[in-house]
């Protein structure tokens, strides 16, 4: 989430609110007579999940406080497998725009790079590939964030899992550095999309 749409005060309350009344239906779902095999428990259930995560992002994001309860993620049918203290972390993140606004992507990237102007070393004709390579060499990936439609772009999707990690050395695990995500030494995750927006207007 980008510094241009910081969550409110009023959010975090809704989202409290969400909170309390996905309970109250996953409370309804798994006292039913036929709980046993009803779907309507695993849909309350990954409700109040989807609710309690969402909560606690913004509780943190604007009160910088968190909930004293973890809520499983998608780390798949093992859980967390990893150690109880582990020695180090990695923290992954995948961030998606979409390019909205190529012209203003280059225009950006030609303040900073001559070769980018019109009669520079790569002409007129320079792609918008370049122009990317040029601002994400210039700027950090949480400016990009804060600053995507100024860059002429649009954020979609994103996540970030914090995973426990053996220590290693400088360099080590560069030339393969996403080869060991293993969701199974997944910590905890923070997923931001419009697919949550959207699942609360259905309920």
């Amino acid at each position: 989430m980008s510094d241009a749409a910081q969550p409110t005060i009023a959010e975090v309350r809704a989202a409290a609110e969400a909170v309390k009344a996905a309970i109250d239906r996953h409370l309804e779902a798994v006292s039913s007579p036929s709980a046993a095999d009803d779907s309507a428990v695993s849909t309350a259930y990954e409700q109040l999940a989807t609710a309690a995560i969402a909560y606690d992002q913004l509780l943190y994001e604007v009160y910088d406080e968190v909930t004293p309860f973890e809520v499983p993620g998608d780390e798949g049918p093992g859980g967390y497998h990893g150690p109880e203290q582990p020695e180090a972390i990695s923290v992954l993140i995948r961030r998606d725009y979409h390019i909205v606004d190529p012209k203003r992507l280059r225009a950006q990237a030609e303040r900073l790079e001559d070769s980018l102007t019109p009669g520079g070393a790569e002409g007129a004709d320079a792609g918008v590939n370049a122009a990317i390579g040029v601002l994400f060499g210039e700027f950090e990936p949480d400016e990009i964030a804060a600053r995507s439609e100024e860059f002429g772009l649009e954020e979609a999707d994103s996540t970030l899992w914090v995973a426990a990690a053996e220590p290693s050395e400088p360099g080590e695990w560069l030339p393969e550095p996403f080869e060991h995500a293993d969701p199974q030494l997944l910590i905890c995750r923070f997923d931001v999309s419009e697919v949550y927006d959207d699942e609360d207007l259905d309920d």
